[in-house]
């Protein structure tokens, strides 16, 4: 035991010294949350603002006809009406941004109005159009519009509006806000916690495995006293660290981002908080655990086997689409964690960890991913130290 620890410690050292293992290690991690969350909070209040600010440019045809309607638009200082188009000019202005939006009505809309019946009118936009201010303040003004109109067809017929309402349905959501907020973004923080664990993990195993292997000097460590399982386990310990350091600066990095945001909305900040409790973050920190053994155990394993630095990263690199892909799939909705999910690798993590911080967790189903993830990592151990026992993997040609 004394031997590993030298050996851990001796490693240690070694990773603490390489550049790239701190940044991945401590400042990514600490810095992607506030960097992401004040840049994201900025640009929204930047485009809402813009979009609310901005003079529309409304194509209007209107056939002689709602003259309300038109008056309405012409009194507004936020939209500049541009008539005498036709429809195919309109639809290509808005397609080339030179329109925001245009109405066309109908040639028999004041006469279907004046009928009681329903007049049409087209509302041209893009939906793709990510803040589509001219599309809802169109909606609202027709909306407006048809509320007078209906109002003004009851009182002719002296008939009382509430007529038209047979029932009243009552909608009593019943999940608390945690639940809620936590069923949206519960989803997205464990990608984050996963990535930045594997890549926690990946720096130190390149440079512990094939990164010794090109300096030659695993040739050193292995003919020291110390046994190959001793040399492995203290190698395989600082791997484990570096990735659960990781994982748990990007826990605190979040938590700390959030109480410290004064950009948020009080009532986002007062969600957020709730969602992400003490208690929760540390349960999803003892999932990760596990599954950092797993990854430690499948990068030193390749690591061992590369012939140098750049082939054992030329191996590894394409391993982070892997591993984004189960936790891609646990965003999607229907998605949850049951008897099967719970057995697969990072997707159960990615289940689990949503349903904890939604405070929703069944715990036998959690009790089935804590026991799915212990073998796995038992079973990466063990292959990686079957593979490291083997000379043709440790002593390969070049």
């Amino acid at each position: 035991m004394r031997v590993t620890i030298t050996i851990f410690l001796k490693e240690l050292k070694d990773t603490l010294r390489d550049r790239r293992t701190l940044f991945a290690m401590i400042l990514a991690p600490i810095l992607v949350f506030p960097v992401m969350i004040t840049l994201s909070v900025n640009l929204m209040k930047s485009q809402v603002k813009k979009a609310e600010d901005k003079v529309l440019r409304i194509g209007l045809e209107s056939a002689g006809n709602a003259a309300d309607i038109r008056d309405s638009l012409l009194a507004r200082s936020d939209m500049r009406v541009v008539e005498d188009l036709d429809v195919d000019r309109m639809k290509h202005l808005i397609q080339t941004d030179s329109l925001d939006a245009a109405l066309v009505f109908s040639s028999d809309f004041d006469t279907q109005i004046e009928s009681h019946h329903e007049g049409s009118v087209q509302l041209l936009h893009k939906s793709a159009e990510a803040f589509s201010t001219a599309r809802t303040k169109l909606r609202e003004l027709l909306s407006a519009y048809e509320r007078r109109v209906v109002s003004a067809r009851f009182k002719d017929l002296r008939v009382d509006e509430a007529i038209t309402s047979a029932m009243e349905i009552q909608h009593v959501d019943i999940s608390t806000r945690q639940e809620k907020f936590g069923k949206v973004i519960g989803g997205f923080l464990p990608y984050i916690f996963v990535l930045f664990c594997f890549m926690g993990c990946m720096y130190p195993a390149i440079d512990l495995g094939a990164g010794e292997k090109e300096r030659g000097t695993l040739e050193t460590l292995l003919s020291s006293p110390a046994t190959r399982m001793q040399i492995l386990l203290g190698k395989f310990g600082v791997i484990v660290l570096t990735g659960i350091t990781s994982a748990i600066v990007s826990v605190l990095g979040l938590y700390a981002s959030v109480r410290l945001a004064v950009q948020l909305p009080p009532m986002i900040q007062e969600m957020v908080s709730g969602l992400l409790q003490i208690s929760s973050l540390l349960m999803v920190i003892s999932l990760l655990v596990p599954l950092t053994i797993f990854f430690a155990a499948l990068l030193l394993s390749f690591s061992i086997y590369a012939r140098s630095f750049k082939e054992a990263q030329s191996i590894i690199s394409p391993l982070t689409l892997l591993i984004i892909i189960p936790v891609f799939i646990g965003l999607i909705p229907g998605i949850k964690l049951n008897g099967v999910t719970a057995l697969i690798p990072i997707l159960n993590v990615s289940l689990a960890s949503r349903e904890i911080l939604s405070g929703t967790i069944s715990y036998p189903l959690l009790a089935e991913v804590y026991a799915s993830l212990i073998v796995l990592a038992a079973a990466g151990l063990t292959g990686c130290a079957k593979w490291f026992g083997r000379e043709q993997t440790i002593f390969r040609s070049t």
